[in-house]
């Protein structure tokens, strides 16, 4: 029915008058939504309405002037259009105010509004169309009941679309809640695992600055403490949600190895091999650094000669593919390698790349062709944080 289109929530005084917009991150994988047409529900409620009824006044009026075009012909329809189209005003109102009973009293005050709009607008019909065509102007059963089902067909397809497509913004608006709740939770869930690292690297170093004091070489430590608070202010200038680029990850490294080379000197020597075309690509901030922390304490700590940490990345077709690998005894026999001493490392650094890359990533752990121990990690190739 060319007129059902005009059911939008017109009259829901209190309402929001937009509907809130899908986040980015998650509606990418969503059909197409045609809610932006009903962001403004005021606007979109009188451009449908504007449109239902035009469209009914053409049809009827197609229909009524296929025999031939006179001005009594066109009339009736006319003022058809327009009765109906203030008597579906008037409806907007009363379901609008419905809607804010109890469901029970809501669907009947309804049914029975219908029922008296119908009864209203085929009265106002008949008589419209008696007093333009008719020599003696008046209502009567015959002509009541002649235009009772058009009428009704008209108001109540009218109805269920107003319904239909409020209950449809209804289940979108509520969609878009929980996604939000959803990407809140996912946040906080990253900012929690990224939260993990940091007290157990500090930890580590303000132990070895400690040591440091302990032994009189104030020279080294106070050294230690300015590197400390480089990499502090480097890394916290960063959410800890936030995705920085392989280059910026790389300088975060290189801060940090700079603190453990006060303390191993050396027996640590670090080495990076960083294709360029990488640089710009984009990845959880300080996801590589508890792996190198790893390599560190079980590769360097337990070896007189220490070992040489290898961080490597390069672009392999539209994926990123990362590593950390040393040189050190790798996985024992007897004894599988541990993440990190407060059991936060491995662990952490998968999570992180479950919520990150959902599905969308691989984690691997493997022994050196030479010796030692190695991760690799292969993600998308992603040039702007995910959610802009």
């Amino acid at each position: 029915m060319a007129t059902t289109p005009a059911s939008l929530d017109h009259a829901l005084p209190g309402t929001t008058a937009a509907v809130a917009p899908v986040p980015t991150a998650l509606a990418g994988n969503r059909p197409l939504s045609i809610r932006p047409f009903f962001e403004d529900k005021s606007a979109a409620f009188w451009k449908l309405q504007a449109a239902g009824w035009t469209g009914y006044l053409v049809l009827r009026s197609v229909s009524s002037l296929s025999t031939s075009f006179t001005l009594q012909q066109i009339v009736p329809v006319i003022v058809e259009s327009i009765v109906g189209y203030c008597i579906t005003l008037l409806l907007s109102v009363l379901y609008g105010y419905y809607r804010r009973l109890p469901r029970v009293t809501g669907i009947l005050l309804s049914i029975f509004t219908l029922g008296a709009g119908t009864f209203l607008y085929a009265t106002l019909d008949a008589f419209s169309f008696s007093f333009i065509k008719l020599s003696a102007p008046g209502v009567d059963l015959s002509l009541l009941l002649g235009t009772l089902f058009l009428n009704f067909t008209v108001l109540a397809g009218w109805s269920a679309l107003y319904f239909g497509i409020n209950f449809y913004l209804l289940v979108e608006d509520q969609i878009d809640q929980m996604e939000h709740l959803e990407i809140q939770a996912s946040s906080a869930q990253l900012a929690m695992l990224r939260y993990q690292l940091n007290p157990h690297f500090l930890f580590n170093t303000l132990n070895s600055i400690s040591t440091l004091v302990l032994l009189k070489q104030t020279e080294r430590a106070n050294a230690m403490l300015s590197r400390l608070s480089s990499f502090l202010r480097y890394t916290l200038a960063n959410e800890p949600t936030a995705h920085v680029t392989v280059a910026q990850e790389v300088e975060t490294l290189k801060l940090y190895l700079e603190i453990e080379k006060m303390r191993f000197e050396d027996r640590l020597r670090p080495k990076f091999d960083i294709d360029p075309a990488v640089e710009k690509a984009r990845l959880p901030s300080l996801l590589l650094q508890p792996l190198v922390e790893n390599a560190i304490k079980y590769a360097v700590t337990p070896q007189e000669d220490g070992a040489e940490i290898c961080v490597s990345a390069r672009l392999v077709g539209d994926r990123v593919l990362l590593g950390v690998s040393d040189t050190g005894p790798g996985l024992l026999p007897n004894k599988n390698r541990p993440s990190l001493s407060t059991g936060v490392g491995i662990a952490n650094i998968r999570e992180r790349l479950a919520q990150a890359y959902p599905g969308d990533h691989r984690f691997a752990v493997r022994a050196m062709p030479a010796g030692g121990f190695g991760i690799e990690i292969e993600i998308p190739y992603q040039l702007e944080e995910p959610g802009r």
